[in-house]
């Protein structure tokens, strides 16, 4: 029995983590177990849609699965996206590729650094603090 080799590359936004599975195939894209058409919210989904378009050539030979957790939808669906992304530019080594994303969206390669600022204490936020009366 032939083994096929399945690479994993990784994506995060905010809380939300995918690791996509990458393997020669038929052009399937499955994310949780679903089919990228049925996942998600409709917005989520045509990023993650998106995505595979800027690459149809390439998507086109290969399966990916993906795993996606934690986080909130719009997060998941960034998450795949940088995912899917890399592991096509990861799988493929196609310079083409990476230029056609950098030029599209630097995130999907480069990711994105921003994170939630903590809570500070005398408030009920980061920033916010109680008001105060002079007079």
């Amino acid at each position: 029995m032939a083994r096929t080799k399945v690479k994993v590359f990784t994506g995060k936004r905010k809380k939300a983590i995918a690791r996509a599975f990458i393997r020669e195939g038929s052009g399937n894209v499955r994310i949780n177990g679903y089919p990228v058409e049925l996942w998600g919210h409709e917005i989520g989904r045509m990023r993650v849609i998106q995505t595979l378009l800027l690459a149809k050539d390439y998507a086109m030979k290969y399966d990916i699965d993906v795993y996606v957790r934690g986080g909130g939808f719009m997060g998941q669906a960034e998450a795949v996206s940088i995912a899917i992304a890399r592991a096509l530019v990861g799988v493929t080594k196609s310079k083409r590729l990476e230029s056609i994303y950098e030029e599209f969206d630097r995130r999907l390669l480069a990711g994105d650094p921003r994170r939630t600022e903590p809570k500070k204490p005398l408030g009920p936020g980061p920033r916010r603090k109680k008001q105060t009366s002079y007079r």
